[in-house]
């Protein structure tokens, strides 16, 4: 069977999202579009053949980025997503689900879902993450609290970062 999303585009400061979300209005995938390519890549390793169709009207999750980028920042806390992994890929991806303005690090997301020793793994889960920013793997930091490891950069991690904590917020 063949997926099918439904496509929008947003600007926002940091840069254009794709956002995909399915017939339940729920987000499948939220990325930039300077990764769009490493984003249908990960596309077909989840699901293999998917149809994208162009969204008439505006998605849930387009209004509540829209809101989270406003300044809401609490706006994508209830948004619905579905992921497709394997079950150590959920646990990490259900488990990143913290609260805004906090962080958690490799060991203790690897400590969370019971598998201590397995940061290293939790760390390749987190970097197949497809639902950037709801499922925040931008609040993943070092052992030391250095940022670390965001497949989107790390000037875009610490804007986001900055942005949920209240800080003054500059991109570049």
């Amino acid at each position: 069977m063949v997926e099918t999303f439904f496509l929008e585009r947003q600007r926002t400061p940091i840069g254009q999202l794709v956002l995909l979300t399915d017939v339940d209005d729920r987000l499948r995938v939220a990325d930039w579009v300077d990764y769009e390519v490493r984003m249908h890549r990960r596309l077909f390793l989840q699901y293999g053949s998917v149809a994208i169709i162009a969204r008439a009207g505006r998605s849930a999750a387009y209004c509540a980025f829209e809101a989270y980028f406003a300044g809401e920042v609490g706006a994508l806390s209830s948004l619905p997503v579905r992921m497709n992994g394997t079950p150590f890929q959920c646990s990490v991806w259900n488990e990143l689900r913290i609260p805004v303005g906090t962080t958690i690090t490799y060991g203790e997301l690897a400590r969370r879902i019971g598998r201590p020793t397995a940061f290293r793994a939790v760390g390749s889960a987190n970097g197949l993450n497809t639902i950037n920013i709801v499922v925040p793997c931008h609040r993943v930091v070092g052992a030391n609290a250095s940022l670390t490891g965001y497949g989107s950069g790390l000037s875009r991690k610490q804007w986001l970062l900055d942005h949920e904590s209240g800080r003054p917020t500059l991109f570049g």
